[in-house]
């Protein structure tokens, strides 16, 4: 492709804040001018304006409703197939996000194949919107007038001792020893009966750890430990740890220019300045029209949907679309950054001839001790790393876990020294925005104690109130998964149950 990869193995050097700050400052001549933003819609988007490059923005071809309709059936797809939920439940309480609720009404016709594993959906129009299971590459929503896709699919197994008599966390084995001294138990137990919350919570797992122990857990009767459960953008941050194990192993740096190859076509290409530090940042000013924009323009069909239901090459839409603004200035949360990262990781593992959907499984899962994972893909086998993961709570309490660890697993460095600060350290184009809520590597941060007394946490966030919350003064990570309906309750519950919890365990850091 004319594009290499940067093998040099080295440290990680993080970039300080005022080091990036300088940078902001340093890109155009008129930054030293922008408007200070205080948070407010109107202040974020002045400040944006003195920022914006003279680019065209072109909206996502198709019709909204088709693009809609196929979500739904992808939906419906992972939650029978994958989850092994009930389509009538999964129709009225999941996925909410790709699919809103008020847009499924247009549905007249609903058949599900449980030989194919197939979902397909039928508009008044004649239109008919396809989603079936593929092997652990999950389901796959099927382009417009299609009945296939663009790839072979692979079978990944986990390489792991039998689960049921290998201790936690390889396998399913608790220590039943008595806890450190402190804890208070039942106050702990409390405190999860809090955190599963009332039926309109609709939590489907909750799990707590405590130095690197389940300290207890609770499910619905829908699923159980093993359950395959959707994260929604949780998995940005998988797909901000999959590049961490790449940059560990050699083949990028945080810091160099994103060797994007649709970037170097044009010498000229103002995206050649972009790192890959801003990118999982989200901070690389990529054009796109996301709902949580502050000017979000609620006219057109968003791009950051159509990342899940275009039906085309994901990657490759992603990677074509222009500068909005220049990188590390403006913070915005959408779906190119971790579509752009996850396209740098299928560039970096078939550049060196080995499969692409083992990669995950056998660079991190297989060290972790997880065995349900599987991250779902577009029609041409492009992980879908901004939000299609399916992993069990407690495999996701596992890559929690990691974090804590400061990337090191069994006496291994996964992740680089120095990545575990850059994930939870507030990113420089956020605090400039006066919003000081997203890290590095897809993480939200949270590093102010407020009125509830929280002490400094990062976490892994998702649609409909999925959340792997790292609590590093108490060595704890909180998961919790629910039905998108019930996200609101889940988390109040959530944030109820978390007082309860540090109260009942000694501060260790």
């Amino acid at each position: 492709m004319g594009i290499c990869l940067r093998k040099r193995k080295t440290s990680l050097i993080i970039s300080t804040l005022v080091s990036s700050q300088l940078l902001i400052f340093g890109v155009l001549g008129h930054a030293a001018e922008a408007p200070a933003s205080d948070g407010s819609r109107d202040s974020i988007n002045a400040r944006a304006d003195s920022f914006r490059l003279n680019n065209q923005y072109v909206p996502p071809p198709g019709e909204p409703l088709h693009h809609y309709t196929a979500g739904f059936a992808k939906i419906l797809c992972s939650a029978v197939f994958v989850t092994g939920l009930d389509p009538v439940d999964a129709a009225a309480n999941l996925g909410g996000f790709i699919s809103p609720f008020d847009q499924r009404q247009h549905v007249v016709n609903t058949r599900i194949d449980r030989v194919r594993q197939e979902v397909s959906l039928v508009l008044p129009s004649g239109v008919v919107r396809t989603a079936r299971r593929y092997d652990n590459q999950g389901c796959v929503a099927h382009s417009l007038g299609e009945s296939s896709i663009e790839f072979t699919p692979s079978i990944v197994e986990a390489d792991l001792p039998p689960a049921h008599s290998t201790p936690w966390p390889r396998g399913d084995v608790l220590d039943e020893d008595a806890w450190p001294s402190g804890v208070d138990i039942e106050l702990a137990q409390r405190a999860l009966d809090t955190g599963f919350g009332p039926p309109e919570a609709r939590t489907l797992g909750l799990v707590v750890t405590y130095q690197g122990r389940i300290l207890g857990e609770r499910y619905s009767d829908e699923v159980d430990i093993h359950t395959p459960l959707e994260s929604w953008s949780m998995t940005k941050s998988l797909t901000g740890t999959l590049m961490g194990v790449l940059i560990q192993q050699g083949e990028y740096e945080l810091w160099q220019n994103a060797p994007i190859p649709e970037w170097h076509e044009d010498p000229n290409d103002p995206r050649q300045e972009i790192r890959i530090g801003d990118i999982m940042r989200m901070s690389s000013g990529v054009m796109i029209n996301a709902p949580s924009d502050p000017d979000y323009d609620t006219s057109t069909y968003a791009d950051h949907f159509y990342l899940y239901t275009g039906g085309v090459n994901q990657y490759k839409y992603a990677a074509t679309r222009p500068a909005e603004y220049p990188p590390n200035t403006i913070g915005r949360y959408r779906n190119t950054d971790p579509v752009l990262t996850s396209y740098l990781i299928r560039l970096a593992v078939e550049s060196r001839g080995e499969d692409y959907h083992s990669f995950p499984q056998r660079n991190l899962f297989d060290k972790l001790g997880i065995r349900t994972a599987l991250i779902e893909t577009d029609t041409y086998g492009n992980f879908l790393g901004q939000g299609l993961a399916f992993m069990s709570s407690r495999d996701w309490a596992k890559l929690g876990n990691l974090y804590l660890q400061d990337g090191v697993w069994n006496g291994e460095r996964l992740l680089p020294e120095g990545y575990v600060d850059y994930a939870s350290t507030t990113a420089p184009a956020w605090i400039t925005d006066g919003r000081p809520v997203y890290g590095g590597a897809f993480f939200w941060v949270d590093n102010d104690v407020g009125d509830d007394g929280i002490p400094p946490s990062f976490s892994m966030r998702g649609a409909g109130g999925q959340s792997t919350t790292i609590i590093p003064s108490h060595d704890l990570v909180v998961v919790r998964i629910g039905k998108y309906t019930g996200a609101s309750e889940g988390g109040e519950a959530l944030q109820e149950m978390l007082p309860l919890l540090l109260e009942a365990l000694p501060r260790v850091r």
